[in-house]
């Protein structure tokens, strides 16, 4: 039951406090939610054994059920921190948590320069698109290779620039940004912990009579 619970309420949050759009978060969420039913399937059929080579497994479903719920609730957990967080005020204070300062660098860096490349793909789609690059299936081919090529080119481009700039301005290793303070707040804290110790006593009283 804790699985459904967790569901529910990281549903009710994104869609009530935290105000993310419902098909924005449809999405987002669409491709976990795939993967989650795929690894679903594959436990309601068996392999071999004395009813044939291929039959439904005992218990499948049920199986199928938990697993599903499971992993659905935890890719909910997960967009809700993402939709929640930014990730560039996260990761510079990371640092202070215990993490190796240079896996932070890296991380930032990647996370900046996915959205620099996922804006240079669509750019290159886009002038594809206008040349009738997408008109048949050889063309979406030969588009789709040059989409790659250019991509993988202004990628190495850009790092090679940011590779200069860093060296040019005293790079020694670490990445010195200005990090605003942060302000906890004692309302948000105490509702979160609460909404975590409920959830953690009504699976145990759930749980107790489908045990």
């Amino acid at each position: 039951p804790g699985a459904a619970l967790v569901l529910a309420a990281a549903l009710a949050v994104l869609l009530g406090p935290a105000g993310v759009p419902a098909r924005r978060l449809w999405r987002a969420y669409r491709v976990p939610l795939g993967f989650c039913a795929t690894g679903a399937v594959t436990l309601l059929v068996r392999v071999g054994g004395p009813g044939g080579w291929l039959g439904w497994a005992e218990g499948g479903p049920a199986r199928a059920g938990e697993l599903m719920l499971r992993t659905s609730a935890a890719s909910l957990g997960v967009l809700l921190f993402a939709f929640t967080t930014p990730m560039s005020d996260l990761l510079p204070r990371l640092v202070k948590a215990g993490v190796p300062a240079p896996v932070v660098d890296v991380a930032l860096v990647t996370y900046r320069m996915s959205f620099l490349l996922l804006d240079s793909v669509r750019r290159i789609r886009e002038a594809q698109a206008a040349r009738l690059g997408h008109t048949g299936r050889a063309a979406e081919w030969r588009s789709l290779a040059g989409l790659g090529a250019t991509a993988f080119v202004r990628a190495f481009d850009r790092a090679t620039r940011l590779q200069a700039g860093l060296a040019g301005r005293g790079y020694e290793g670490t990445l010195r940004v200005l990090v605003p303070e942060a302000r906890v707040s004692v309302r948000f804290v105490t509702a979160a912990l609460g909404l975590l110790g409920a959830l953690a006593v009504l699976t145990l009283i759930l749980e107790r009579p489908l045990t």
